[in-house]
């Protein structure tokens, strides 16, 4: 069995239903790698999140502000304007570069980690896990975000 494979079997990812709970339930959401380009999907699923009611913070070290909010360098000085714990780290970067985010998503004390729809990172997730968040690769949270049922 490769590595990829007993990786898939040894975690456990958050399926529809703890999607849909996590998001009902969260109200502080980290954006790593927000872009101020309104052409950047990071861009479209903030504005998302923010008219969906959710406290965000844009995390990237290159912007100064996204969608009019402050943006911030790291997931400490996130916790810190969000004035509480991170509920989501909503992380748009590319696969490689998830594991540190996954560290720094731990020291912060963030409840959940949320890898976007293109990126999958089975040692992210064991970080992850291992520190007890829940998980989501592969999935986009404006998508999630719309299928809801009202309520």
């Amino acid at each position: 069995m490769s590595a990829t494979e007993s990786d898939r079997r040894d975690l456990s990812l958050l399926d529809d239903a703890g999607i849909a709970e996590l998001l009902r339930s969260a109200r502080r959401i980290a954006v790593v790698g927000a872009s101020s380009n309104p052409a950047r999907p990071s861009n479209g699923v903030l504005r998302t999140l923010i008219a969906a009611g959710y406290a965000c913070v844009p995390v990237n070290p290159r912007e100064t502000e996204v969608c009019g909010i402050p943006a911030v360098a790291t997931l400490a000085e996130a916790a810190a304007a969000l004035g509480g714990t991170i509920d989501v780290v909503d992380v748009f970067r590319r696969p490689e570069l998830t594991e540190e985010i996954a560290r720094e998503a731990v020291a912060a004390g963030a409840r959940a980690l949320w890898l976007q729809l293109g990126i999958v990172n089975w040692e992210t997730a064991r970080i992850a896990a291992g520190a007890g968040m829940a998980v989501v690769m592969d999935r986009c949270t404006a998508i999630e975000l719309r299928r809801l049922p009202p309520g």
